[in-house]
């Protein structure tokens, strides 16, 4: 069974934190134990080097008695065996209580190796040995008595004092770390709650909307980087959620612009092939056929755009033209339907000649797109008005018309695609949703910025920058 988010990041971090405290622990036995060994080393020598001096002064008139005090005071004092073994190993003298007494003990009872002997003095560093003598391994310091080689000096402790020392700095150690430990664990665990809950909610919310349900959000409770994922996460639901709703109206709106011309068509095309309609009122009804296939083919060329746009197939093919030329060739081209609808038309002859190079088509269709909207959602007997204007860098190109306007809650979404607005103008003037999204797509292509003001039952202006020359 897979582990959950919140179990997996648990589980790891309470396991980086244990294993981090047992590693801290394990380096901090590893200095004591060298810093005790060191400390033993040190004091064992100490006594040795002393047992050294002192039987020197013994061969300059010292007394036996003094010797052995001597020897008994360090070997309380540093805690160690003291012994003193011949050239042969055996021990000779000894510093323990039994010996005192008997002049004989346990550690007489064994021979020191020759081998061990050297190793002992040689080094100068502790050893670490049995002796031939103990049952467990001791810490052993070894000196050389007298110039003669004859008599060596041996102090010893057991590891086991070491052992318990690291023993009892242990449980202190566990015991005040279990304290912190278990206040940490503490923290880790709603830590992580809090970090995988969010998490858990954006799962389940994306699990809705693969079903089609947009309704979930995510609550925001903190302004850190799961606060900001939260508010990314609704913004983009949000988002899918509009977009979901205008794919649902643009199929609807289309279905409906596909079969209105083609019931037309079809009906009076009948009537015409079947007699139905008089030989004299042809021409009329052919003419209405003709302005439903352009309707139809404003959408069906819409709808290919905007999939040519998408699938990034479409190249730009830059070339140096005249851009109020432009304006004023589709100008013209609209001039009965400027007449019709009695506009005004002003800022015209006040333009001036600017050169670009872009793509021409292109920026044919973004200057037509915006011109055919001011067209059609101006108010009869309104107005359209234009600027351009240029820097040493980018052409500005403002269009502005009187009319209905766009609400101040529907600007931000103008330029997606399926955008319609308020549906009672749209399907008056024949809008498919698609002529503002495929002008954003080719400005942006340019490297270029559209953005819209309006004001409601006052005026919508669209307002392009454009580069000059594009690279």
């Amino acid at each position: 069974m897979k582990l959950k988010l919140f179990k997996k990041y648990f589980l790891i971090t309470v396991s980086i934190v244990a294993v981090s405290l047992i590693v801290l622990m394990m380096i901090l036995s590893m200095v004591l134990n060298n810093n005790f060994t060191e400390s033993s080393y040190k004091t064992l020598k100490q006594c040795c080097v002393q047992i050294s001096d002192s039987f020197e002064d013994l061969s300059n008139g010292e007394s036996d008695s003094e010797f052995s005090n001597i020897m008994v005071s360090l070997s309380q004092v540093a805690d160690s065996d003291i012994f003193i073994t011949d050239s042969y190993g055996a021990v000779v003298m000894c510093a323990c209580e039994e010996w005192q007494q008997n002049k004989k003990c346990t550690h007489s009872s064994y021979i020191v190796s020759k081998k061990t002997i050297e190793r002992c003095v040689s080094h100068n560093k502790v050893v670490i040995s049995t002796l031939g003598i103990y049952k467990y391994p001791h810490y052993i310091a070894a000196n050389v008595l007298g110039s003669d080689n004859s008599f060596f000096v041996f102090a010893a402790k057991p590891l086991s004092e070491g052992k318990v020392l690291l023993s009892k700095i242990s449980k202190i150690y566990y015991l005040w770390a279990l304290i912190p430990l278990v206040i940490m664990i503490i923290a880790i665990y709603f830590m992580t709650y809090r970090l995988t809950k969010p998490l858990k909610s954006m799962s389940e919310a994306a699990k809705a909307m693969t079903k089609g349900d947009f309704s979930k959000r995510i609550p925001v409770t903190s302004d850190d980087e799961i606060g900001e994922l939260a508010v990314s996460f609704n913004m983009m639901t949000n988002s899918l959620s509009r977009l979901e709703s205008m794919r649902r109206s643009f199929v609807g709106d289309v279905s409906h612009e596909l079969k209105t011309p083609m019931t037309t068509i079809g009906g009076f095309i009948d009537g015409i092939l079947d007699g139905t309609i008089n030989e004299s009122e042809h021409k009329y009804y052919l003419n209405i056929v003709s302005q439903e296939i352009k309707r139809l083919s404003r959408l069906v060329n819409g709808m290919l755009s905007m999939a040519r746009l998408e699938s990034g197939e479409f190249s730009l093919k830059p070339q140096k033209f005249d851009f109020y030329e432009l304006l004023c060739t589709i100008m013209i081209s609209q001039e009965r339907r400027i007449e019709e609808s009695k506009l005004e038309i002003s800022g015209l002859d006040n333009l001036k000649t600017v050169q670009i190079t872009a793509d021409k088509d292109l920026i044919h269709q973004v200057v037509y797109n915006l011109v055919d909207n001011a067209i059609k959602f101006s108010n009869q007997s309104g107005s359209i008005s234009f600027t351009l204007e240029e820097t040493n860098l980018d052409l500005i190109f403002t269009i502005t018309n009187t009319g209905m306007g766009i609400p101040e809650n529907e600007l931000p979404y103008v330029f997606e695609r399926f955008y319609k607005g308020d549906k009672s103008r749209s399907a008056v003037k024949n809008s498919t949703g698609l002529g503002l999204y495929i002008v954003k797509t080719i400005i942006s292509a340019h490297k270029g910025k559209i953005s819209v003001k309006s004001k409601q039952n006052e005026f919508t202006s669209f307002k392009v920058v454009l580069p000059k020359e594009i690279k």
